[in-house]
């Protein structure tokens, strides 16, 4: 396992932080069983969305593609941007050649014209990121008047649970800052980096950027996931690990 500085900062080297491309394979098959994802997570994105069909739909990190695959099965005309030209090509895969997929930084501008989405889905993708403002700016950009961003991030709250926070460091809820650990998947261990914000922060940032907030939620994962996972489940009834938003586009 790899040392990573108090500070979360690694040095310089050929490690890379946040490199989904070293575990793309490994992080994909377990993203389509585990609990935090597929029993949690995703349906709760979905249930957040409500009916898709006709409706044009950014995935903004869109991984390998699972949630992309649902809302394109439920009528929806999909788009689906990642940074990870592994996961991308997972994506492909899973959706077929002829599938709207593009890699893009969403730190920096999207190759779409302004008003191309009903609705863009940033399915835990933003807690990546220490600066929302450029990011949120461009999904702002990319929605038409009314269109929603449907969001799930880290919940702040996390940062209290031991499993998901380093051991040894302070955990500021005030505070915005990051923490990196590392994920060992498929025999390779990638350093991945999230950053914290306070609830104010997240929903001074998206109505900063021209967004009315329209749901909070902490959802429950889904009642099956109970005897699929005894041991896990009672913790994330009690300790939810992510906060969901229904955003519209002024």
């Amino acid at each position: 396992m790899s040392t990573v500085p108090e500070d979360g900062v690694l040095p310089s080297g050929p490690s890379r932080v946040n490199d989904y491309d070293l575990i793309a394979e490994a992080y994909a098959a377990e993203n389509e069983t585990s609990l935090a994802n597929a029993y949690y997570e995703r349906p709760a994105i979905l249930a957040l969305a409500g009916d898709v069909a006709g409706r044009r739909i950014l995935d903004a990190g869109c991984g390998s593609g699972p949630l992309s695959s649902v809302l394109r099965d439920r009528g929806a005309i999909v788009t689906g941007v990642d940074v990870s030209a592994g996961m991308l090509e997972l994506a492909r895969r899973r959706l077929g050649d002829d599938a709207r997929l593009q890699q893009a930084d969403l730190k920096g501008p999207l190759p779409f014209p302004g008003n191309a989405f009903d609705d863009v889905i940033a399915s835990l993708v933003l807690h990546y990121l220490e600066d929302w403002t450029g990011p949120l700016a461009e999904l702002r950009r990319v929605l038409t008047p009314g269109g929603r961003l449907i969001v799930s991030v880290n919940h702040p709250s996390s940062i209290y649970i031991p499993r998901l926070y380093p051991a040894g460091r302070k955990a500021d809820y005030f505070a915005t800052h990051s923490w990196t650990v590392p994920w060992t998947m498929g025999g390779q261990t990638a350093q991945m980096r999230f950053w914290h914000r306070p609830l104010h922060a997240m929903t001074d940032a998206f109505t900063a950027a021209g967004f009315r907030i329209s749901v909070i939620s902490e959802p429950q994962p889904v009642p099956a996931a109970r005897e699929l996972f005894p041991d896990q489940f009672p913790a994330l009834t009690t300790n939810p690990n992510f906060l969901f938003f229904v955003l519209h586009a002024s």
